[in-house]
């Protein structure tokens, strides 16, 4: 990476030390309570990270066949983590690598997610319960955290065709996936506990962003 690229590791304990802090999800519509999280909207423009009011996170069901259609509404990201040194540099870097894509593009709409999926004894944690799918933004960021005690979690890409294109793993704080979801379909496998004796958890942030549709008022 440059080495003008923001350092998204500068502050990083904290950041990831928030995640033991997030909320339980109750939107659930399969009943899991496996997935904990927070979330906070920005707007990304040149030179300027700006959160917006809090507001309700909405997908259709063409995108979310299981949770979609419900205005759901998480608790906010901690102040301290919304404005410290490391999600401030991601939401920098997500605008270095993907406003040059879009240069038409001013101004974007930015919705940071934490997630927290916990695996349990007999119940694997579900990081895409909704299977492969696309976000129905045009760019992702999915940046990995910390894995605790976890087996599998294999991140999966695949054409709009279905076909199954690419398959890894992210194992390392720091790991990400940057993807195009206007071409890509993705989606991650179950998590499951390693041992049963300890928690188990995989801790990520996803950014999704889409132009700002401004008010014609």
């Amino acid at each position: 990476m440059h080495a003008d690229a923001p350092d998204i590791f500068a502050g990083w304990d904290e950041f990831a030390a928030s995640y033991s802090d997030l909320a339980l999800d109750l939107y659930m519509a399969d009943h899991g309570r496996y997935r904990r999280r927070r979330y906070a909207v920005y707007l990304l423009s040149a030179g300027s990270v700006l959160r917006s009011v809090h507001q309700p996170h909405y997908q259709s069901t063409k995108y979310n066949w299981l949770n979609g259609n419900v205005e759901r509404w998480f608790e906010p990201i901690a102040g301290h983590v919304a404005g410290g040194a490391t999600l401030q540099a991601i939401l920098q870097l997500c605008y270095a690598v993907f406003a040059p894509l879009r240069p038409d593009v001013k101004t974007w709409h930015t919705e940071v997610h934490q997630f927290r999926i916990e695996a349990s004894v007999g119940a694997a944690g579900q990081p895409t319960p909704e299977g492969v799918h696309r976000d129905g933004v045009d760019f992702v960021l999915v940046l990995l955290v910390k894995r605790e005690n976890i087996r599998a979690g294999t991140t999966t890409l695949h054409a709009p065709c279905g076909e199954q294109i690419s398959a890894f793993t992210l194992t390392e704080p720091g790991d990400s996936v940057w993807l195009d979801d206007q071409r890509l379909f993705h989606g991650v496998t179950p998590v499951q506990e390693a041992n049963t004796d300890f928690p188990a958890f995989r801790d990520v942030l996803v950014v999704t962003l889409k132009p700002l549709v401004e008010s014609a008022n």
